[in-house]
């Protein structure tokens, strides 16, 4: 049996561009992947299915989860005769705007081009990828990037993160993207030009969120939250994604874990971590 790390991602800055002909979005955001995250393990099955079971049972049907759906997919578009029995260890909430489900398909493509032996580069698994989901693409190799259109062309980024500690925590609320996007006015692109053409900072830059002006009014709990990070001693708080999970960003680790258990019992979800600097290509 092999394993792979699934890990979440959060936004260091996230505005929403414009609204296509298609329906979609243009976003502009910084993508960054964190050292909590998910776990899936993979062994041969010499039948040639595919199947999947989870550490904990899930409230939907198998063939609708994106690791069974990332699997297939690869099974089919390469002509794979050989099968995998999956399991997933679930650590990350279920809307939360932490990537956990997209994270969990790239973690498929990377654990399965080892165990079938195909070969494939990270180009040509993002590529796949994109069909399942916007974010798949990222998190096939994580690390830092900006991430354009509907988050699927990436500019890798490098930047000093030091021994900054991240707390994220994800209140009892979910969260849908329908219900994030409905209050949504289109900022144009003027901020998010502004924000690429300077060299990016986790202290001198402040981290933004377009949702956070839809998604606070219809759940204040979040706000409080943020709020509340920043009082903690977070130097920079933040919503993450679409909701409802908020991040702080601590130089105090002892801060950080000091604050986390006063949030136990309060959220669904909390935890220290550290920035994720990425899988190899």
């Amino acid at each position: 049996m092999i394993t792979e790390f699934a890990p979440a991602k959060i936004n260091l800055f996230l505005d929403v561009l414009r609204k296509r002909e298609d329906g979609y979005h243009d976003l502009g955001t910084f993508f960054q992947t964190v050292y909590a995250g998910d776990e899936l393990q993979a062994e041969p099955d010499l039948s040639g299915e595919i199947t999947l079971v989870y550490s904990v049972p899930q409230e939907y049907p198998v063939e609708s989860d994106l690791v069974y759906r990332a699997a297939q997919l690869l099974k089919n578009t390469y002509k794979v005769n050989a099968g995998a029995r999956l399991r997933l260890v679930k650590n990350l909430p279920l809307g939360a705007g932490l990537g956990g489900g997209s994270s969990d398909a790239a973690a498929t493509l990377r654990i399965l081009n080892r165990l079938w032996g195909l070969n494939l580069s990270a180009p040509e698994m993002e590529k796949l990828g994109a069909s399942l989901g916007a974010d798949v693409p990222f998190l096939v190799t994580g690390g830092s990037a900006y991430a354009e259109g509907i988050g699927d062309r990436l500019t890798p980024v490098s930047f000093r993160s030091a021994n900054t500690s991240v707390l994220i925590a994800t209140p009892d609320c979910f969260v849908s993207t329908k219900e994030a996007y409905s209050g949504i006015v289109p900022s144009g692109e003027a901020r998010w030009e502004e924000f690429k053409s300077q060299e990016f900072s986790l202290k001198e830059r402040p981290l933004f969120n377009k949702f956070e002006e839809s998604i606070f009014p219809l759940y204040p709990e979040i706000e409080v939250l943020k709020r509340e990070f920043l009082s903690a001693g977070a130097f920079q708080a933040l919503m993450s994604g679409s909701g409802a999970s908020v991040f702080g960003l601590f130089e105090n680790e002892f801060q950080a874990f000091h604050f986390s258990r006063k949030l136990k019992g309060r959220v669904r979800f909390c935890t220290v971590t550290k920035f994720f600097s990425g899988f190899p290509e």
